[in-house]
């Protein structure tokens, strides 16, 4: 068993002093606030005489780590390419279009095999260890081998994303994504052979073959109404299910086109809009999108630092929400990893496509970025006793953070990655403020040798 003593605790919605935390099995079996006057108050579902079955409080506070700071439950990265950190800093060199990064991303994807894949991947996943990210959705079409035929393990290139993040310390969700066309009805074309099956069915077939593991959920995705025609959608389906949707005008208009639908509407008829899936993006949306995502609570992921990155502009997170769709944050393309700028985005962006403050409060931000359910693990993302064990230490201190009043404000508005000083996943801890420098070293050889 490890017991911590947390200076400040974001737990049920706020922020208390000197929380003593006990983990055994990688879960919380006991949270209490211990505060100033060590009274000892219970909350969280914390053990009690009259709930049988859970463990007792047995930690002393004088016995407990104590991590000083302001202590947060782990972060969720709901959407993903590990591959496109390599393009961090190199795509912003010469002007152009979403299509003209599009095709320097598939010259980083022609470079990759299952081992420079597994170097690459696993320092990206370290990275997001050292920002607080204890779980990834990985949003995964980079297959096959590079003239499209399958490797001797169809799925190899899954596998070391998988043990990519199991060497990182961190759970991953494997959204192992349906490629299938260049743009509504036409074949693939160069490095998009490596992405398609050829059909759903070997799609699924592949799928169904991964296999679990203890730290992975396997997943689906189809890549987007315009990479999946609407009869190959409607064959099949699993949860979690992630679609790129709606993230460029183009491809809206090119969906009216071809369906006369727009690309919510084309999902809604495949059967997709539940609310155990997720749309990535939801950027450019008709008030009828919005009203039918509401209605059936699906997800809306957004990815703030990508999109304006890639000049896809702002979606209506705000409009989303009140109709009931639920939020969920992705760092995408890596432009940054950086779950906190991913919140503060959501407000900040809001607050210039309409001229106006106070879209979202810290609370509800701070509640997307740490909602894990959408990636299929309903257990993680609170501190409270039988969820996962995960906690990250934000320095209360720094140049950013100090002087900001240690709370949830602080986290959202105040701190970046670099202020995360300690990181547990599961009971384990996978990240310490010293190791920053050497993950650094790390990603500049890795990334190094891919460019070469």
């Amino acid at each position: 068993m490890t017991t911590y003593l947390l200076e400040r605790a974001w737990v049920d919605g706020r922020v208390l002093d000197d929380v003593l935390v006990e983990i055994d099995g990688g879960r919380f079996t006991s949270v209490t606030s211990v505060g100033s006057t060590r009274d000892s108050r219970r909350f969280s579902g914390v053990a009690t005489a009259e709930k049988r079955g859970n463990t007792r409080l047995t930690g002393d506070p004088n016995d407990a780590t104590p991590l000083p700071g302001l202590t947060i439950p782990g972060l969720a990265n709901c959407h993903s390419h590990a591959f496109h950190r390599a393009l961090r800093g190199r795509t912003q060199r010469d002007r152009g279009t979403f299509w003209t990064w599009r095709d320097q991303m598939y010259d980083v994807a022609a470079r990759l095999d299952p081992d420079t894949y597994l170097e690459l991947a696993t320092a990206t996943y370290r990275e997001m260890a050292a920002a607080g990210i204890t779980c990834v959705g990985e949003f995964h079409y980079l297959h096959h081998q590079p003239d499209g035929t399958p490797y001797d393990d169809p799925n190899a290139m899954g596998k070391v994303l998988i043990e990519a993040a199991r060497r990182a310390g961190i759970r991953i969700t494997l959204l192992d994504t349906c490629y299938l066309s260049s743009g509504f009805g036409k074949p693939p074309e160069g490095p998009q052979v490596r992405f398609s099956d050829g059909d759903v069915d070997a799609w699924v077939d592949r799928v169904n073959a991964i296999g679990p593991w203890e730290h992975a959920h396997i997943g689906g995705a189809y890549h987007s109404v315009r990479a999946v025609p609407l009869n190959q959608m409607k064959r099949y389906t699993t949860a979690p299910l992630h679609i790129h949707l709606s993230e460029q005008v183009a491809e809206n208009d090119a969906c009216l086109a071809e369906y006369g639908l727009t690309p919510t509407q084309v999902f809604a008829e495949a059967g997709h809009l539940t609310e155990n899936n997720t749309l990535v993006h939801a950027t450019h949306l008709t008030d009828d999108d919005i009203r039918l995502i509401g209605e059936t609570r699906t997800y809306s992921c957004f990815c703030p630092t990508t999109e304006r990155d890639l000049g896809d502009g702002v979606g209506p997170s705000r409009e989303l929400h009140d109709a009931g769709s639920r939020l969920t944050l992705g760092s995408d393309s890596h432009a940054v990893i950086d779950l906190f700028e991913e919140m503060r985005a959501v407000e900040l962006d809001e607050r210039l496509a309409t001229q106006q403050r106070g879209h979202w409060d810290a609370a509800e931000l701070l509640e997307a970025g740490t909602r894990h359910d959408s990636l299929g693990w309903a257990d993680a993302g609170r501190i409270a006793v039988g969820a996962r064990a995960d906690l990250v230490t934000i320095a209360t201190d720094s140049v950013r953070t100090a002087g900001t009043g240690a709370d949830e404000q602080t986290a959202v508005f105040a701190a970046v990655a670099e202020d995360v000083i300690q990181v547990v996943a599961d009971g384990h801890v996978v990240f310490r403020a010293d190791d920053r420098a050497q993950l650094g070293r790390d990603l500049e050889a890795v990334i190094g040798r891919l460019w070469r």
